[in-house]
């Protein structure tokens, strides 16, 4: 028998396929249509494994959060703030990955199993610490909005790196503006660690 001339098609393989596409186009360019011709196959096939594109959306954001690290709540060797610190790196490493898609997974984890994981892990975790359980939440909840808030843009990519673009008459303090860009990675993230450690000695001051 003749080998097909398409990898045959599977689960993995079309939410593989579909993150693909929004990372290099954006989520608006996802339709099942586009989908089915990427993978070379017919539109209908998609619906034998997926019922929906939602929930084709939902099952690629789940392979998203599912490379997030959460051992550092169940493994015994963490404080809660040094398993908060390290989950928020873990979590922005995912999310800054796939940049397109993080409105999608601004929104919380409805009934996918990879992010209903994770915030199992840290409810779990903050309340085990002493944090009452209404606490927990909310510092589950901040932490989500922190993390995918700076993973949804750049604020050095923000700047132009033309140094005659910031007029000191108008912006007296903005000489060096023009760098950022340049050095937009490390700025983020070295902002992005401030807050971090920011957010969690503040939580710490709360703790009792």
């Amino acid at each position: 028998m003749a080998r097909p001339r398409n990898p045959l098609l599977s689960r993995e393989r079309i939410v593989a396929t579909a993150l693909a596409l929004i990372d290099e186009e954006g989520l608006g360019a996802l339709s099942t249509r586009r989908l089915a011709a990427r993978l070379g196959v017919s539109g209908p096939s998609l619906y034998n494994h997926f019922a929906t594109k939602e929930a084709i959306l939902d099952a690629a954001a789940d392979s998203v959060v599912a490379q997030v690290d959460v051992s550092m709540f169940q493994d015994g060797t963490h404080d809660w703030r040094s398993a908060l610190l390290a989950w928020g790196r873990s979590y922005r490493a995912a999310l800054t990955g796939h940049p397109n898609f993080v409105p999608y997974l601004a929104v919380g984890p409805g009934l996918r199993p990879a992010g209903l994981r994770m915030a199992d892990a840290v409810f779990g975790a903050m309340v085990e610490a002493g944090w009452p359980p209404a606490q927990a939440t909310r510092i589950g909840a901040l932490m989500r909005y922190f993390v995918t808030g700076s993973a949804l843009g750049s604020f050095a990519g923000g700047f132009v790196g033309d140094p005659d673009a910031y007029d000191p008459a108008d912006y007296p303090h903005l000489g060096q503006a023009h760098l950022l860009a340049e050095h937009r990675e490390h700025v983020d993230a070295s902002a992005f660690e401030t807050g971090l450690r920011a957010l969690v000695d503040g939580l710490a001051l709360q703790f009792k």
